[in-house]
């Protein structure tokens, strides 16, 4: 070809040929935005971490303007053309788009799926109002799309004002909720998905709060293995321009400005520590210097979970969360079995006599009428020497907590092995009831954190290192870090 070109080709005749090739592909992109998508210079790096993903229940929580609709609208399309290139594709794909009403159908995710999916794709649509051959301007019902090994593939449209019932009958391979549905559609659809090993996906702002979505997928109460979710703010949009960031921020209530522009959940009565961030605070496991072992904390119950958790400190003060106890309705005999185990996993550090030390609610030195001995006797006769003396007070515990998670440099000075999963999902439940109280519920292991942490001595105020201080310390976490990724 390139012979040809020199032998019989003029500069001015490739010249055009270049010319009528580049409007070639112009027309082509005009008419298919997928060819667009997170192909030129600008990647939304967060978009693709979606597409990749290969679990079968994966969402966005994402502000507005943050790109998380694209997300659902490209995904519906690729598994219904077949042509999704980080999944297996199939022939014949049923799936459905979930929206809140028709009217959000209308004007937010059927107009995504438009805009992306080329009308030479469009075998036939399906109209519940308005016209087909002006689709934009209606409400869909279905569509159909010429799936590329041979079939015929559909979307179909929902809403969640229809009611369950309306969710319910098919075999689907796909659901995409656009926003987030009520409990009952969400499980229903669920359901629907099964047979055909199908996927579930959402692209939701947070506006609800603690909603069930908070806890079946954020937090993952159930530990389920398919489950995936990221958070999607306007700095991940590499298509928002700093100055349009700006005007956007400016025409939001602080109130909602987490969720509209991070995309975090938030709570009516506000969460007690927001300064909690699991991607800072949470950490893999590592093994613990023995010389670093300082106690345990334990929250009693027996009807009640009781609650301890093992705390480590460094020699730069900085307090190392490595181990957990949760169970309710246990006597103290099964605890503390509990508790020793643990223990000898950990190497932790006994007394001569094989006992272990621990801070308690000083509730546990009182007697009951159902018993001669305390809690705390009990634990001391089971091998944990447990100290009552311990500062309930609440709020001045709340503020010490506080300074922990965040010092004035920006850097905390507490972290929790991911293997705590009791505390880490009390963190992010934790919230203010009236007053300066906080709600008396799921508060086991923040009311014995505050215990140990208020037994520490105040820490110091850490000075702004001068850049030779702060290069060597750079150097030391890097080389700590490398020495963990070894073990």
């Amino acid at each position: 070809m390139g012979e040809f070109v020199k032998k019989y080709m003029t500069k001015q005749e490739i010249i055009q040929s270049l010319a009528r090739i580049d409007c070639v592909i112009a027309a082509r992109r005009k008419n298919n935005k997928l060819l667009s998508y997170n192909t030129g210079r600008k990647k939304h790096k967060k978009q693709l971490a979606f597409h990749r993903c290969k679990k079968r229940n994966r969402w966005v929580f994402g502000g507005n303007r943050s790109g998380k609709t694209e997300c659902g609208a490209v995904e519906a399309i690729w598994m219904a053309r077949g042509i999704h290139p980080y999944r297996k594709n199939r022939r014949d794909v049923f799936g459905w788009v979930v929206s809140l009403s028709q009217q959000v159908q209308r004007d937010v995710a059927q107009s995504k799926i438009l805009y992306y999916l080329p009308p030479s794709w469009i075998a036939d649509i399906t109209m519940l109002s308005g016209r087909k051959d002006s689709p934009s301007g209606g409400v869909i019902d279905q569509i159909k799309i010429k799936n590329v090994f041979g079939g015929i593939s559909t979307i179909g449209f929902k809403s969640c004002d229809q009611g369950r019932e309306k969710v319910q009958g098919s075999s689907l391979d796909f659901v995409w909720f656009d926003e987030e549905p009520p409990r009952d559609v969400y499980e229903e659809c669920v359901m629907r998905v099964m047979d055909k090993r199908g996927d579930i996906f959402g692209t939701m702002t947070p506006l609800k709060g603690a909603t069930f979505i908070y806890s079946e997928i954020y937090l993952n109460r159930r530990n389920n293995p398919e489950v995936w979710c990221q958070f999607m703010s306007w700095e991940d949009n590499p298509f928002l321009s700093k100055s349009e960031i700006k005007l956007l921020e400016s025409a939001l209530d602080e109130r909602v400005l987490d969720s509209r522009r991070y995309g975090k959940f938030s709570t009516a009565e506000g969460l007690v520590y927001p300064e909690f961030d699991p991607a800072v605070h949470v950490i893999p496991p590592f093994g613990v210097p023995e010389e670093w072992q300082d106690t345990i904390s334990i929250d009693p119950g027996l009807n009640n979970p009781l609650s301890a958790h093992w705390y480590a400190v460094d020699w730069d003060g900085n307090v190392y969360v490595v181990a957990e106890h949760f169970a309710a309705g246990k006597d103290v005999a099964f605890h503390a079995r509990s508790i020793k185990d643990i223990c000898r996993a950990l190497g932790w550090k006994s007394s001569g006599a094989g006992a272990y030390s621990a801070l308690i609610d000083s509730a546990a030195s009182q007697r009951t009428l159902a018993s001669s001995a305390s809690v705390a006797e009990l634990f001391c006769d089971n091998g944990i020497l447990v100290d009552t003396k311990v500062d309930k007070d609440v709020f001045s515990g709340i503020c010490r907590v506080k300074e922990y998670l965040k010092r004035g440099n920006g850097r905390p000075d507490i972290y929790i092995f991911d293997t705590c999963r009791n505390m880490i999902e009390e963190f992010l439940t934790y919230s203010w009831g009236s007053g300066d109280s906080p709600r008396k519920v799921d508060d086991h292991c923040m009311d014995e954190l505050r215990y140990y942490i208020m037994s520490r001595p105040r820490a110091p105020e850490r000075l702004q290192s001068s850049p030779v201080a702060a290069d060597k310390e750079r150097r030391i976490r890097n080389l700590k870090n490398a020495r963990r990724r070894e073990r």
